[in-house]
């Protein structure tokens, strides 16, 4: 199915999430009725993204906080010290059951709907996961009779999204309790005999004996693998290490981690080539003791994993969700590229540098941000003094270099009318009115060459 967008055009002079400005922000977006994940994949590699079935690109140069596309190169990822912080603050929590009662600062999580201004579209819950797919001919239907629901108001609410794809887990089998369940054993009263739920005491001459004998099996393990083990010893610990680390038997909390397709524009894939759980947008859960605390989607690219949002309980910030999800979706796109060699990169959504709230995305490196004007990737090391001087920047240092897919031949833009495919070129004639040729450029050079021949423009 080839993707179907309607596009709503530029949008200015609404309130900025970011800066607090009242009428700051301008972006050009248009809805999607469906789209493939190909087609997304080439719109992020040109500044836009996705909030719901609303796909918007920040017009940069006009508005108030420049939202860069930024990317990691999760293949030479390394955690910083903050990271393994949060990964051994995770590590502790679950084997010992402690946590810092102090200050625990959380990554901001982004404003999506103020970047988007969707208070002038529907935007339907990233946690309803109820099938929204349907056949081509019934999107057009819908958009020829009734366009698309506009100005209607749709809070997030957070508390009742959790419960219900808390719900829906039970639904799908997944066994998991609704709540955590103590087991505590009794204990004997006081002259009653042993208590069974303590080790029996041991002398202290055998305790000396038996670790006496556990260092002499240690060190003759040591000696047969010490050439193996020297070079180990200097490698740093990888994100997999942190991750994975093996938990006592009697580990204090348990986490589970599950993932499952939900709905969204992006139309699932399963190619014998591609991932093992296909492309597409998925929801990854994660259950501390039966409950569910975070809710993290992503859609899996053919290029990337883009990180899309995180819902989080929080009366679990001490944990540090946002950072923690972040590093295991970088372990997850690693994964990935095991067998699916070209996905090997992990989108972030935007860099604000003008906003220093926003800066954190820019630690986990090494990572490239989007040159707005011809997008290419320039690491971001490259970036960040020319941000320092100017909101607006292009990265690309080549003065003669241009956009590469800026439309060259509007007529071959295709375009769904009167549920008829066609080219721009017939359209023209068959279109009565006034014309719109202004409105479908400026959708053409921000799509670009090779979307606009591929997606359908609805025009009605």
């Amino acid at each position: 199915m080839a993707s179907v967008v309607e596009y709503k055009g530029p949008r200015e002079g609404y309130r900025c999430g970011y800066c607090d400005a009242p009428e700051g922000k301008v972006s050009s977006g248009m809805w999607a009725h469906s789209m493939t994940v190909q087609d997304y994949q080439d719109l992020i590699d040109r500044g836009w993204r996705r909030s719901g079935k609303y796909v918007y690109k920040p017009v940069m140069n006009q508005t108030c906080c420049p939202q860069y596309t930024i990317r990691c190169r999760p293949l030479h990822f390394q955690p910083s010290k903050s990271h393994k912080k949060v990964l051994k603050k995770m590590f502790k929590y679950l084997s010992k059951g402690e946590f810092s009662k102090g200050n625990n600062e959380e990554e901001p999580m982004d404003s999506q709907m103020d970047d988007a201004g969707m208070h002038d579209f529907a935007l339907k819950s990233k946690l309803d996961i109820k099938s929204d797919q349907r056949p081509l001919s019934e999107d057009c239907h819908e958009i020829k009779e009734s366009k698309v629901k506009e100005k209607e108001d749709l809070e997030p609410k957070e508390t009742k999204m959790l419960n219900k794809s808390h719900a829906k887990q039970e639904k799908l089998g997944s066994g998991e309790p609704s709540g955590s369940v103590k087991v505590v054993p009794s204990t004997p009263k006081p002259g009653k005999g042993a208590d069974l739920s303590k080790p029996p005491c041991r002398k202290a001459k055998d305790i000396r004996k038996e670790r006496k004998r556990q260092k002499l099996i240690l060190k003759s393990q040591t000696d047969q693998v010490q050439h193996e083990e020297k070079p180990k010893l200097n490698q740093p610990k990888s994100i997999e290490d942190f991750i994975f680390d093996t938990l006592p038997d009697k580990s204090a909390h348990q986490l589970e981690f599950t993932r499952f397709l939900c709905s969204s524009p992006l139309e699932a894939e399963n190619p014998p080539n591609g991932p093992d759980c296909g492309y597409g947008s998925f929801h990854q859960q994660y259950w501390l003791d039966g409950k569910i605390i975070a809710v993290g989607v992503i859609d899996v690219l053919p290029y990337c994993v883009s990180s899309v949002y995180l819902y989080y309980d929080p009366d679990y910030a001490f944990l540090s969700l946002g950072v923690y999800s972040a590093l295991r979706e970088i372990a997850f796109t690693r994964e990935l590229h095991e067998k699916t060699s070209q996905l090997s990169y992990y989108y972030m959504g935007f860099y604000i540098h003008s906003c220093p709230k926003m800066r954190y995305k820019g630690q986990y490196r090494p990572s490239d941000l989007l040159c707005p004007e011809t997008y290419v990737w320039v690491p971001i090391e490259q970036c960040l003094p020319a941000l320092e001087n100017s909101k607006y920047c292009r990265f690309n240092q080549d003065t003669k270099a241009v956009d590469e897919e800026r439309i060259k031949e509007l007529d071959r833009l295709r375009v769904l009318y009167k549920r008829t495919i066609m080219p721009y070129n017939i359209y023209k004639k068959r279109q009565k009115g006034p014309s719109d040729e202004a409105i479908v450029q400026q959708y053409a050079d921000l799509v670009g060459q090779t979307c606009s021949e591929r997606m359908l423009l609805f025009r009605s």
